[in-house]
């Protein structure tokens, strides 16, 4: 079994070299916000989706585009509106008269990547609309099936601020999210050298992104074949069984000796969060150059998978206990194998 991990360790090793390339590219760009740099990645190694939590203007929609840019992946962004119709994401059919027929014509869901941007801006037809694509890799239009591209990831973002006419996303599709990532404000030496790069471009009416060199650095394929890779890291049965005790306590926090987060939780986490804390995890440790996983990637990992999985009682929303409260009292209790 050593042998076994040692090789893992050895191809992950070589396999995963241009991470750091992708790193580099987008920090000239991209000022802090490792954390969500990382998480968009992950996501792009796993196929799983991510859902950003943060104010505006904290470089949400630059750097999923720098990161594009790296991949030579395709982008596309859709602002969320009241007004926006679940064809304005997905297509239509149109009638051509020329052809005496109709044809489809595809929406902006047909990317690489897709910013969401504010989704609970939308109803829920809309939001629903996302579902087929996030879950099955393929949309709908008129009669016609149309398979999507991969890599294929919805990064959808919301404003925890400004509730005022929003629409709040259902748990069924929430938990198609892998991650719920939280973005936070650069710190004041971040800030500096946000304010002096971006500054100069403004008034020289300059893209903020232009004579960066921001250059190419691998290519989709690459990301797939990482992709396989990282179904080969090592994860020892024990982190396995870790797993499942953090997400069952969840659901049983008293038999984890946690009997008081009883009435704190309405509903816990649902199998899809073992999947994601197994596969996210994984990809944790190959951003790391790591062919296995340690119960360090768990605990890095898992408050982005926990977080919107658990739906608190009112009393914790009347106590203003958040999820991220209960997770943390979960991660310190369960025992690490």
């Amino acid at each position: 079994m050593s042998n076994d991990v040692r090789a893992i360790n050895e191809m992950v090793q070589r396999e995963s070299a241009f991470i750091d390339t992708v790193l580099h590219e987008v920090h000239k760009v991209v000022v802090g916000q490792d954390v969500m740099i990382e998480r968009i990645l992950i996501g792009l190694l796993t196929g799983g989706h991510i859902l950003l939590e943060g104010v505006p203007g904290l470089a949400k929609t630059l750097t999923v585009n720098t990161i594009c840019q790296t991949i030579a992946a395709k982008f596309q962004r859709i602002q969320f509106t009241p007004d926006l119709l679940p064809a304005d994401v997905i297509g239509t059919v149109i009638y051509n008269q020329q052809r005496g027929e109709f044809t489809a014509k595809r929406g902006p869901i047909f990317a690489n990547l897709v910013l969401a941007d504010e989704i609970n801006r939308a109803p829920a037809k809309v939001q629903s609309a996302l579902l087929e694509a996030m879950q099955e890799l393929q949309v709908t239009i008129g009669d016609t099936t149309h398979k999507l591209d991969e890599p294929f990831m919805v990064m959808a973002t919301q404003n925890p601020i400004e509730q005022e006419g929003t629409y709040p996303l259902a748990e069924a599709q929430v938990d198609r999210f892998m991650l719920h990532v939280r973005v936070d404000y650069p710190s004041q030496e971040e800030e500096r050298k946000i304010m002096d790069q971006i500054s100069d471009h403004l008034l020289l009416g300059k893209d903020a992104a232009a004579g960066r060199g921001i250059q190419q650095v691998t290519t989709t394929s690459k990301l797939l074949e990482a992709r396989k890779t990282v179904g080969h890291v090592y994860i020892d049965p024990k982190i396995k069984d870790y797993i499942v005790s953090i997400v069952t306590a969840t659901r049983h926090p008293v038999r984890v000796g946690l009997g008081d987060l009883t009435d704190m939780i309405a509903h816990g986490a649902s199998p899809r969060a073992s999947i994601a804390l197994n596969v996210a995890s994984r990809a944790h440790a190959f951003m790391r150059h790591r062919g296995y996983v340690t119960p360090e990637d768990i605990k890095a990992i898992g408050p982005d998978v926990l977080r919107h999985r658990i739906i608190r009682s009112y009393e914790a929303e009347a106590e203003e206990i958040t999820s991220d409260q209960i997770v943390r009292r979960i991660f310190e209790t369960v025992e690490v194998p």
